[in-house]
């Protein structure tokens, strides 16, 4: 198995994973391929088997206001055939190790058993516009002193 940088080539079998990853949604998909299209700045990796793509993790930037505060985690998304091995843990190992991501705070939206067993914690502040009570909401590295709503690319919202 190796991590490697997403490149063009391989948006579309990143495109037929996120289809794999999230049956009956396309919002994953939308969402990447907004990235893309829109040549917004994201840090993006998938993990190969076999020649085969079969996970792929982006991060985007979080803002509060117009300032850049972190990354946002999302999506992450392993082929149903190796979820339940681990694959999803070794990459946001992988993820948290480089230099681009351990230099910022990371927010996730997603299951708090899994996300705290890499040191993430639920947030009181700032406030996820997608989880009315932040109860999905975890951040790692956060020193947000203040209360506000945090903001997402605007592709999460096309």
């Amino acid at each position: 198995m190796k991590i490697r940088k997403l490149t063009p080539e391989n948006y579309a079998k990143v495109s037929a994973l996120l289809l794999r990853a999230f049956p009956g949604s396309t919002s994953e998909i939308q969402l990447v391929e907004n990235f893309h299209k829109n040549g917004k700045s994201v840090h993006e990796w998938v993990c190969v088997h076999t020649n085969k793509i079969i996970a792929y993790f982006d991060f985007s930037n979080a803002y509060n206001g117009s300032v850049v505060c972190g990354l946002h985690l999302a999506p992450l998304a392993v082929n149903p055939e190796f979820q339940g091995h681990g694959v999803d843990s070794e990459l946001l190992r992988f993820a948290l190790r480089q230099d681009v991501i351990k230099e910022n705070t990371v927010f996730v939206l997603g299951d708090p058993d899994f996300y705290k067993k890499f040191g993430f914690e639920l947030c009181s502040t700032p406030l996820c516009p997608f989880d009315k009570n932040n109860a999905h909401f975890l951040s790692i590295r956060n020193n947000a002193s203040h209360s506000f709503t945090v903001e997402y690319e605007s592709e999460f919202w096309e």
